[in-house]
């Protein structure tokens, strides 16, 4: 904050971890401006959606109406007044501006001397058809010779990741922290946090330096005797990197837990690596060599593994032809291929269709004697067919089977909003076809039986493996930015789509997995425990007229 009011410079970068105080730092310099200091102010976040949260929950209900020396400085907006709306709010000599970075019209027209830029890691590529938003934001405000422009995010991936390019053009301070028994200073590295095995409560920091360990007590009055270094040259940017290990409110030994928890899956400790240590996470390769995935063949048996808790189906839609893969899901993601169908015909017809519903209606038997079917089935409306998808999903949502739509683009979620804006009102889910890709091939990639592990029976043909393996990530470098791509590098990759849509139609119905299992162990346990405590029947007789009644004696 020292930083967004020095004069001397013009840019300020945070990156940082999760809940660390980045959002209540542009709350400050909000409330500064509109006291001390005002003047027209630009807010950017990702989306419409996410301003309209912003304003009403963090800045007039968190801010405004919080704060005696803001009171009745901004008129509310339910007043009816053109001038102060939710988006738009005006205060002597000056303004509130907030806009969504994928809104053009929001980007132009007025000029800005304040732009704060909140989690820039969530904006698209492109504002519509204008282009990069920062840089259509960072012009609005070259009328002013004290401009201020002011970026913060919790970081994604490497290489891609916005705010880390920005930090590494700024003197990229770091916080140092001293240690109580040598004085050696110090950043935080969590290398340097040790716990006894399957111990999380031992977790403790170690110094680099001398080797004493510092309990949170210790780390805590670390954290409040140290300083900001600059590890590059000022050239009028100011950055900052900040670790949660630098937060009062997450003990070590629950980051720790996290820790053990998020490294399962390569997605979750993404997620842990970028939100907790506030780095970027990088991916390693970039596709997945299907003559290493054939490996993964194995004879299930006459019945599925009792692994297998539920399964899904995914659909997709060809000129001729429709391809279905059945999908197994077991605990911590770990799944198994159960079936894959070509089913000839063309999907104008109503024959193949029929041939679809007799498929998803068979049963499948575990070795631990549970009857399985498929539970939510996710049908690719992409192409020339989408008429017949929507003419067969949308009597059979009661079936949960949905029809879906892939998206492309970097950090979409798995799974968006339903919509009903075609002209057969059929429920169309939009598919985050990317970041699902990724976590397949990283789970592809692991090579024990356990957490995210892909299991694949041993009639599959070497074809199946060619085209679950039939793309591969690019970097391309796009308006000042890398950004990174899937592309085939053949010409078949339906394997590859069937389970992108399997594993969509498990997060349309929202299952959580772990809490299956758990409860099918515990039932199957308690069946176990009935049969051996239970008395032995009598033995069954006819029913007869004047005899026994309901055939027992």
């Amino acid at each position: 904050m020292d930083a967004c009011s020095d004069p001397a410079i013009a840019e300020v970068v945070v990156m940082a971890g999760a809940q660390l105080g980045k959002s209540e730092i542009l709350l400050n310099i909000l409330g500064y401006h509109i006291e001390v200091d005002p003047c027209p102010i630009l807010m950017l976040q990702p989306n419409l959606s996410m301003c309209q949260t912003f304003s009403k929950d963090r800045i007039t209900s968190g801010l405004l109406e919080t704060t005696p020396t803001l009171r009745g400085k901004v008129k509310d907006p339910n007043a009816r007044d053109a001038n102060n709306t939710t988006m738009h709010k005006v205060f002597p000599a000056g303004s509130i501006s907030l806009t969504g970075a994928n809104a053009a019209s929001g980007l132009s027209s007025r000029p800005i001397r304040v732009c704060l830029a909140d989690e820039v890691d969530r904006y698209p590529a492109s504002a519509g058809a204008e282009g990069d938003p920062i840089s259509l934001a960072q012009r609005r405000t070259t009328t002013f010779w004290n401009r201020k422009f002011v970026m913060v995010s919790t970081p994604t991936n490497k290489g891609s990741s916005r705010i880390e390019a920005a930090f590494e053009n700024t003197d990229k301070r770091e916080y140092y922290v001293p240690c109580a028994d040598c004085g050696h200073h110090q950043t935080f590295e969590w290398k340097n946090v040790h716990w006894e095995k399957d111990k999380p409560e031992t977790a403790c920091y170690v110094c680099e330096e001398c080797g004493s360990a510092w309990d949170d007590a210790a780390r805590g009055r670390a954290i409040r005797r140290g300083e900001w270094r600059a590890t590059a040259p000022f050239v009028g940017k100011a950055g900052f990197r900040l670790s949660g290990m630098c937060s009062p409110w997450t003990p070590l030994e629950g980051a720790v837990r996290d820790f053990l928890e998020a490294k399962k899956l390569p997605e979750t400790l993404r997620v842990w690596v970028n939100t907790y240590l506030g780095q970027t996470f990088e991916i390693e390769g970039d596709g997945v060599e299907d003559f290493e995935i054939a490996d993964h063949r194995e004879e299930y048996g006459s019945h599925l593994p009792e692994k297998i808790v539920c399964l899904t189906a995914g659909v997709d839609t060809q000129d001729d032809r429709l391809e279905v893969e059945i999908l197994g899901h077991a605990r911590d993601r770990e799944t198994f291929s159960v079936a894959y169908h070509t089913l000839y015909g063309d999907p104008a017809s109503a024959e193949v269709w029929a041939n679809l519903d007799d498929l998803l209606e068979q049963e499948y038997e575990t070795h631990d004697g549970r009857q399985l079917s498929v539970i939510s089935t996710a049908v690719d409306s992409g192409g020339h067919h989408t008429q017949a998808v929507y003419s067969y999903c949308k009597p059979r949502i009661g079936r949960r089977i949905f029809a879906i739509k892939g998206v492309g683009g970097e950090a979409k979620p798995m799974v968006g909003r339903a919509s009903t804006n075609n002209h057969m009102k059929c429920k169309l889910f939009p598919i985050g076809v990317d970041t699902i890709k990724e976590m397949v091939y990283s789970h592809l990639k692991i090579k024990e039986e356990g957490a995210g592990y892909c299991h694949f029976p041993a009639n599959y043909p070497d074809e199946y493996f060619k085209q679950l393996t039939a793309e591969k990530i690019v970097k391309k470098y796009h308006k000042g930015f890398y950004k990174r791509e899937w592309v085939k590098t053949r010409a078949r990759n339906e394997a590859l789509d069937c389970r992108v849509y399997a594993i969509a139609a498990l997060s349309i119905v929202n299952v959580n997995v772990n809490i299956m299992a758990q409860r099918s162990k515990k039932a199957s346990a308690k069946g176990e425990n009935e049969n051996e405590q239970r008395p032995q029947r009598r033995k069954r007789y006819p029913q007869r007229q004047g005899g026994f009644v309901n055939g027992w004696r």
